[in-house]
């Protein structure tokens, strides 16, 4: 066997030279900034109700608007002065509202129907709905805001009220239609 064996060769290095700087180039221009057109203020919006029951009056058809500028072929007339505005009347106080009730005792609400094996599991809970109540005192839809937890207990809850009657909520004495919170509790009695 023979050992490996190294061989080099000697080689004379160059002479090292300092780089030389490239030359300068321009900066590239910059971009013009882009200017946007301002966007139209848009009207504020109305108060909120005071609470998520609240009714709300319907909001006045917005007037249309009015063109200051006359119609190039008409030549310009002179304006008459104008009438000074009335005083405005003092708005109404809106009347109160009155709630929708469920609870009166021509109206024969059946109690929600306890599922046998919610009753055997012990199952137990309150569930919460919105309730849309018409002028007419019927239901129009019912939105489930909070879970029991059980799915048999909301579904029983749901099914009740949805056949229930309601003296609606009323303005003055207007029916209006309403958005009503409904609790239903179930407890297990033994």
């Amino acid at each position: 066997m023979i050992p490996p064996s190294v061989a080099g060769q000697l080689v004379s290095q160059a002479p090292v030279t300092e780089p030389q700087p490239l030359p300068m180039q321009p900066e590239p221009p910059r971009p013009k900034p882009v200017v946007k057109p301002r966007p139209t203020p848009v009207p504020p919006l109305p108060k909120a109700p005071p609470s998520e029951r609240a009714v709300t009056a319907p909001l006045a058809e917005p007037e249309p608007p009015v063109n200051d500028t006359p119609a190039p072929a008409e030549p310009m007339q002179p304006v008459p002065a104008a009438a000074p505005a009335p005083a405005p009347s003092p708005k109404a106080e809106p009347e109160p509202v009155a709630p929708p009730r469920s609870d009166a005792s021509h109206l024969n609400n059946p109690a929600p129907v306890y599922p046998a094996q919610s009753r055997r599991l012990r199952e137990e809970g309150r569930v919460l709905f919105d309730v849309y109540i018409l002028p007419n005192g019927s239901v129009g839809e019912i939105r489930l805001k909070r879970s029991s937890g059980y799915p048999r207990l909301d579904e029983a809850a749901l099914e009740a009220v949805r056949r229930w009657r309601y003296v609606p909520a009323k303005r003055g004495d207007e029916p209006i239609p309403y958005w009503y919170v409904q609790p239903i509790d179930f407890e297990y009695s033994s």
